[in-house]
């Protein structure tokens, strides 16, 4: 069904301020959910709205969690998020490693302790729009198998990159799976199978069937060398900003881990190009290059937040409109006759 973008976002803002986020918290948190529809990244929008609400109503994601500073060197902050949902805490996070990297050329904050936070392409906008180079790291729960193993030891392991670039900026957003979960999720949602390649069964055997993959493995992006670019995020998101590697995280599909919360890490850097000479040229010249070339640079068909349309319509799958208007009933909130 179709739903304008600024009644989504207003949907959403209730339903989270219902199950206990504060109004802030809230509204960013479902801009975040909303701009990721607006992407044409619905495997990180509206869809995963029921089981965040699960989540908080079961006290995986505390509502009431802060975050809280642990170190602050000036260019090195690092955060505690007291397992609570991610998207608001690694908005924050970005804005202070914005912040910082203004001050001091090159900045670093993780968080540690938070939640799933969506689509990580989201959080190089503050340092996009302060002309900085932006990277970003998230792990989440094990369903990457080693290269060559059979038993889940990594997440997705997604990153993204923010390049400032002129006339438009480049935001890479990627996991290092063949694929997101959240498409494995989207498509056990509507019953497709799964184009061949993407997914392993339980047993590590290959599968189409998006049921049997959400609960086995995901395949690595490019064999060998996926696996070891995801070895690579682990160590950032995981292992410097924790506290749980992705062996270590409760599954957010899984009704058994509700309860628990998931202790992802989020790590952001940022570099100010001004502080290497002629650099900004250099990256409009390289943004060029490849328009010139007749390719299309990374994440250009995606408006930025504050270009975005009130009055666009998203594409919301019925069945998790649905969801949405039961998880209303149960938080006392009116979301009957959205939509159309």
């Amino acid at each position: 069904m179709k739903i304008r973008l600024a009644e989504a976002r207003d949907l959403a803002t209730e339903l989270l301020a219902g199950a206990g986020l504060s109004s802030d918290r809230a509204a960013r948190t479902a801009w975040c959910v909303v701009v990721a529809d607006a992407w044409g990244v619905g495997s990180h929008g509206l869809l995963r709205l029921p089981y965040y609400l699960h989540r908080m109503r079961h006290g995986g994601y505390p509502p009431d969690a802060e975050l809280t500073e642990v170190t602050d060197s000036g260019p090195l902050v690092t955060l505690d998020g007291g397992g609570g949902l991610g998207h608001w805490q690694a908005w924050r996070a970005a804005e202070i490693t914005a912040e910082r990297c203004a001050r001091f050329g090159v900045a670093a904050v993780s968080v540690a302790n938070s939640g799933h936070c969506g689509a990580l392409g989201l959080y190089t906008v503050p340092g996009i729009e302060a002309g900085q180079v932006t990277l970003v790291f998230s792990n989440g729960p094990a369903v990457m198998p080693a290269w060559g193993g059979a038993k889940p030891l990594l997440s997705t392991s997604p990153l993204a990159a923010g390049i400032p670039s002129r006339p438009r900026p480049a935001i890479v957003d990627m996991a290092t799976s063949a694929v997101a979960r959240g498409r494995i999720a989207a498509h056990a949602k509507s019953g497709t199978p799964l184009p061949p390649g993407w997914a392993l069964d339980a047993g590590g055997q290959p599968t189409t069937d998006p049921q049997a993959a959400l609960h086995g493995l995901l395949a690595p992006l490019g064999g060998a060398k996926g696996f070891a670019l995801a070895l690579v995020v682990e160590a950032l998101a995981g292992g410097l900003a924790g506290p749980n590697l992705s062996a270590e995280v409760p599954d957010m599909f899984a009704d058994s881990g509700a309860a628990h919360p998931q202790r992802i890490g989020h790590l952001l850097v940022a570099l100010d190009p001004n502080r290497f000479g002629a650099a900004s040229a250099r990256l409009d010249r390289l943004a060029l290059s490849v328009v010139d070339s007749g390719g299309r640079l990374p994440g250009e068909r995606r408006a930025l937040p504050a270009d975005l349309d009130p009055d666009q319509e998203l594409d919301i799958a019925d069945s998790t409109m649905a969801e949405l208007r039961v998880w209303a009933g149960k938080l006392g909130v009116a979301a009957t006759g959205r939509g159309s």
